[in-house]
């Protein structure tokens, strides 16, 4: 609370640039975690929220004859812009909003100070609910051919490696420690993913220490002993991520790729993502797109063109295609890197895997293959996502652009994810917000140096406590999709409104089609419920019985009461917050009609059942009486 001087500022406008209703008029606070604006110019009470964790900058504008400005920018892409009456007012925000968003410390991050009021017991299990082992063991491993080690148990082989890896049973201690020897930062080849049906593997290092022509003997029976953990295939592929003229200007630092001639069977393959710094300018490029105050056709298109973004998109989804085709049609394994194997290595290697297995599909299998591939294997959150007051050249947008991937993948197969988009919009939210300790340092030895599993909690259980209002009602079971196969050409790929313009509510005048689907089951569910409970409460009634039509259509009046699905660009009311595009939180909301327990047992009840209902339930609801939205 030290960096606050001024905690409350009256009389201040939030203007919102995509509708010409007058600015909201309220009261701005600084807390110890949050921003919180009250707009006291609507009839009911609206706050917003905004956690200085999420801050990415404040920017004072221009005096207006309103006042003075004070231009916020979020990481999450929310964009506040405010006008306070006192120029002291505003200096004093914006000094202590400069402090408050880039913590020195990272025991001033708000996940070390977040108490849910949880017990000690129950943060303890919330730590253990991703079991990396369990994956393994899943896969089939330990096996022949493969084990998992705890030779990294001291890092001495890696210290941005957890304790325990996956690597070849016939790679003895003195091979791995050599290999780690002549690999960028230690970072070994190490299995990430194993495909059952064939033995072809997907595994993941750093890029090799050779310049120009440099060797390594234990390297290359590494190399070996990965390509023969796969008898099925005579060969296997080392692909680089990066453009070829990045890699080749590493050989002259002494780093580089392999060569072909030092390594029995291999093919080498360049795949051309381009590095952290050009994806942060993208980004860039594309958030001033995103906030045109009213672009043409022309310009929006230009714009978007211009940014690469998509571009980018589209390359990383390509490689994750390459990885997939390989490992189940060549039955080829993979060896994948990219100049320290924390970047474009976890997005090419998650993707494939979660085109290849239908359980990194589902609430817990997406859980566990973050926890896998970016947590546990050292993707540099810290660093990448400016946790902390640092270098702005590292920040870059490596694991929004896994999490856009996903999401190009639910438009091309939107019964083939258990889960929604507002699961990803959520573990991004936390990703940045620090509330919770997964994502805090940049690799496993740093976490346990910060204590976090003795003093922060985890995001899993969180998540999960929310999966019924997180899940997709078009899925359609575990094993109705194995591998996916999307169209990567360019026509496949979209603008994520829901992300990049999510806050903008003038941007949302549709109804989100899921959202409005998800809330009819729930309602189903909840009238099966309340049908089941009068039933059983009949027999027990003395005196004349209730008609049925009477009882089920007051059950029916109270839980299909339809929250406010539209909000039109003049609504002067509150509008439910907007999550996604078109998605309205109240759209999901169990009614208020229904009894509190059943809307707590609700993600317990039943598996959502297939679609097949689905027409019958909405074809109910017209026949009902209920207004059909457009």
């Amino acid at each position: 609370m030290e960096h606050i001087t001024t905690p409350k500022v009256e009389n201040v406008k939030l203007l919102d640039r995509y509708t010409d209703r007058k600015a909201a008029n309220g009261t701005l606070y600084l807390t110890a975690t949050h921003l919180i604006y009250v707009d006291a110019s609507a009839d009911v009470r609206k706050e917003t929220w905004i956690l200085h964790h999420h801050i990415v900058s404040v920017e004072k504008l221009p005096l207006t004859t309103a006042g003075y400005p004070l231009l916020i920018h979020c990481k999450n892409f929310r964009v506040a812009h405010f006008v306070i009456g006192q120029e002291r007012d505003c200096h004093e925000v914006y000094t202590s909003l400069l402090k408050l968003s880039q913590p020195a410390k990272p025991e001033e991050l708000y996940a070390f100070s977040y108490n849910p009021k949880v017990s000690k017991e129950s943060r303890e299990i919330g730590w253990k609910l991703i079991d990396l082992k369990v994956d393994y063991q899943r896969m089939g491993i330990p096996n022949d051919y493969w084990e998992l080690t705890d030779v990294n148990k001291d890092y001495e082989v890696c210290n941005t490696y957890p304790p325990e890896i996956v690597v070849p049973r016939a790679a003895s201690k003195a091979v791995v420690i050599g290999s780690s020897r002549f690999r960028s930062r230690g970072r070994i080849p190490v299995l990430s993913y194993l495909y059952k049906e064939n033995n072809a593997a997907i595994c993941r290092c750093s890029q090799p220490l050779s310049g120009f022509s440099a060797r390594c003997l234990e390297d290359e029976q590494m190399l070996q002993a990965i390509r023969e953990a796969n008898p099925g295939s005579p060969f296997m592929y080392v692909v680089d991520t990066r453009p070829k003229l990045n890699a080749m200007a590493n050989r002259a630092a002494g780093k580089g790729y392999e060569n072909e001639d030092n390594y029995d069977n291999i093919r080498f393959k360049f795949i051309g993502i381009e590095n952290i710094h050009v994806m942060r300018s993208s980004l860039q490029k594309l958030l001033e797109v995103c906030e045109m105050k009213s672009p043409s056709m022309s310009d929006f298109l230009t714009g978007l063109e211009n940014s690469g973004w998509l571009r980018h998109i589209k390359a990383v989804m390509d490689a994750g295609v390459f990885l997939a085709k390989a490992v189940k049609d060549e039955k080829a394994s993979v060896l994948v890197h990219c100049s320290d194997g924390w970047d474009r290595t976890a997005q090419v290697c998650s993707l494939a895997s979660l085109l290849l297995d239908p359980f990194y599909r589902t609430f817990e299998g997406f859980m566990v293959l973050i926890e896998k591939e970016w947590i546990a294997m050292g993707h540099k959150f810290s660093h990448r996502c400016g946790h902390l007051d640092g270098d702005p050249k590292e920040v870059s947008p490596v694991f929004t652009q896994f999490i856009e991937c996903v999401w190009q993948l639910m438009q091309q197969f939107p019964c083939c994810f258990e889960f929604s988009e507002r699961l990803l919009l959520e573990i991004h939210d936390h990703v940045y917000s620090c509330q919770f300790g997964n994502f805090l340092g940049n690799c496993h030895k740093e976490r346990e140096d910060l204590k976090i599993f003795e003093k922060t909690h985890s995001l899993w259980p969180f998540l999960l406590e929310k999966k019924q209002e997180l899940r997709n009602p078009l899925y359609k079971g575990f094993t109705a999709y194995k591998e996916l196969q999307p169209n990567t050409l360019p026509f496949s790929f979209q603008f994520w409104c829901g992300m990049y313009n999510r806050f903008d509510k003038g941007m949302h005048p549709k109804q989100c089609v899921l959202d409005y689907l998800l809330k009819c089951m729930s309602q189903k569910m909840n009238l099966e419920d309340n049908a089941s409970e009068l039933e059983n409460k009949l027999p027990f009634l003395d005196g004349p019985l209730p008609s049925e039509g009477s009882s089920l259509s007051k059950v029916g009046h109270t839980t299909l009461k339809t929250p406010m699905l539209n909000t039109p660009q003049g609504y002067e009311g509150e509008p439910p917050p907007v999550l996604s595009n078109g998605a309205l939180m109240g759209d999901v909301d169990v009614p208020s009609g229904v009894d509190q327990k059943h809307k707590e047992n609700l993600p317990h009840h039943r598996d959502l059942q297939d679609l097949s209902d689905a027409p019958h339930m909405l074809d109910s609801e017209v026949k009902g009486g209920k207004p059909q939205h457009h």
